[in-house]
């Protein structure tokens, strides 16, 4: 996926708030958006990717403000309020008879998790109103391949679960449940460092993730997405090995669609602003479950 004119706007609005939490210093918060613009005017351009421009952003801001994990604070608050409502979504998710039920139903899930996202520009996320968007997950769900999906998972043997956000993890986690009963070993991988709002390490533990799975991975690198050329070796074998890979959030989709897949990838993702919606031909703030084959 190519940026659009608008990516400039968020990738520079999310810029500014992140450098805030990053850091209190005004004089910090102005070197960045100079350096960022700097960084934009020679890389900004049709044929670049919104994820690697949000990878360089973020590191950026990492190594000015010396700040490594800005949205540490609101990664753990994600954590604590998702557990809250993990009842709730559990009921949610193990209703029906059938196992294909009760699949698409954590896929649901798992899409709305997705929408746990800060300082995007047409997104507006409070946890106030996650409640009534898991109850209304199958009427926002505009790409709808879970059953092409769930007959390829039936199949395998591995599963590579990428996870995108914290907070989101935590229902990511009925998922994994969903694959173990069908007699699945699932492997997790979440970001080798902060980048973000990303789930890393600890984020496993936190969610109950570590608890689901039978391994975890990390990307081995800080990066928005999959960009292939940074992740470590230990993480490429465990790629190369699986059945299927089940892909969470638009930074690895953005990703993603950028190479020649050589197996089936499941893209679960909320649709958060306009060029993301535009590349699948769908609206904005809709759910999707695209069989990438």
């Amino acid at each position: 996926m190519k940026v659009e004119a608008e990516c400039v706007a968020c990738i520079l609005n999310r810029a500014a708030a992140e450098a805030k939490e990053a850091t209190t210093n005004p004089a910090l918060h102005f070197r960045v958006m100079m350096e960022l613009l700097r960084l934009l005017s020679k890389e900004f351009r049709p044929t670049a990717v919104p994820a690697d421009l949000g990878t360089k952003r973020d590191r950026l801001i990492k190594r000015i403000t010396g700040n490594t994990d800005p949205y540490k604070r609101s990664k753990r608050i994600s954590n604590e309020k998702a557990l809250k409502l993990l009842p709730y979504t559990r009921k949610l998710a193990e209703e029906g008879y059938a196992q294909r039920d009760r699949f698409k139903k954590a896929c649901l899930c798992a899409m709305v998790g997705n929408t746990i996202e800060f300082d995007i520009p047409s997104h507006k996320f409070t946890f106030n109103t996650l409640r009534k968007s898991f109850r209304e997950a199958a009427k926002d769900l505009v790409i709808d391949d879970t059953n092409k999906i769930y007959e390829l998972t039936k199949k395998a043997q591995i599963v590579l679960y990428l996870t995108d956000n914290a907070g989101e993890i935590v229902f990511d986690t009925l998922l994994v449940e969903q694959l173990k009963n069908m007699g699945l070993t699932v492997i997790v991988g979440v970001k080798g460092g902060p980048v973000v709002n990303d789930a890393t390490l600890e984020d496993v533990d936190v969610s109950g993730m570590s608890k689901v799975v039978d391994k975890t991975v990390t990307t081995g690198t800080d990066a928005v997405g999959l960009p292939l050329k940074e992740v470590s070796a230990e993480f490429l074998d465990v790629y190369n090995s699986v059945d299927i890979v089940f892909a969470k959030g638009m930074g690895y989709a953005e990703t993603l669609t950028e190479y020649k897949l050589k197996k089936p990838h499941a893209l679960l993702l909320r649709t958060k602003c306009n060029p993301v919606a535009n590349f699948f031909g769908v609206s904005r703030e809709k759910n999707v479950a695209k069989l990438m084959l």
